[in-house]
């Protein structure tokens, strides 16, 4: 499953950004989806939220209630709504999907390319 990510880019402090990530095959058989960022490439990728394919969704502390995750089967897609982003959210984020609690310990089956969010003070 090759996995693509789009809608990174910049932003002032406050601002909002809609990450898409699109699978090249069905998504169904993938219990867990989710996005992983990391602020510095020495800095190991942490776990931002996850989405199971029967809804259940997890959110690190630091994006409760700022971001929201979703995932839609018949488009392959899993969607990331990032508001009141702080410059602290700026990292590479990177499109993670397999299984859903194997994703959560960051034992990942296939990863995106990356995106940049910069978010500026």
């Amino acid at each position: 499953v090759q996995l693509v990510e789009s809608g990174g880019g910049w932003v002032q402090s406050g601002g909002s950004l809609r990450l898409s990530c699109v699978a090249s095959e069905s998504i169904r058989s993938l219990s867990g989806m989710g996005w992983y960022r990391q602020s510095q490439p020495h800095v190991e990728r942490e776990l931002v939220a996850a989405v199971s394919s029967g809804g259940s969704t997890y959110y690190r502390d630091t994006v409760k209630g700022r971001f929201t995750i979703s995932r839609d089967n018949a488009k392959s897609a899993m969607y990331m709504e990032m508001n009141s982003l702080k410059p602290e959210d700026t990292a590479m984020y990177y499109c993670a999907a397999g299984n859903y609690f194997k994703l959560m310990i960051a034992n990942v089956d296939h990863w995106g390319q990356g995106l940049q969010v910069t978010v500026s003070a």
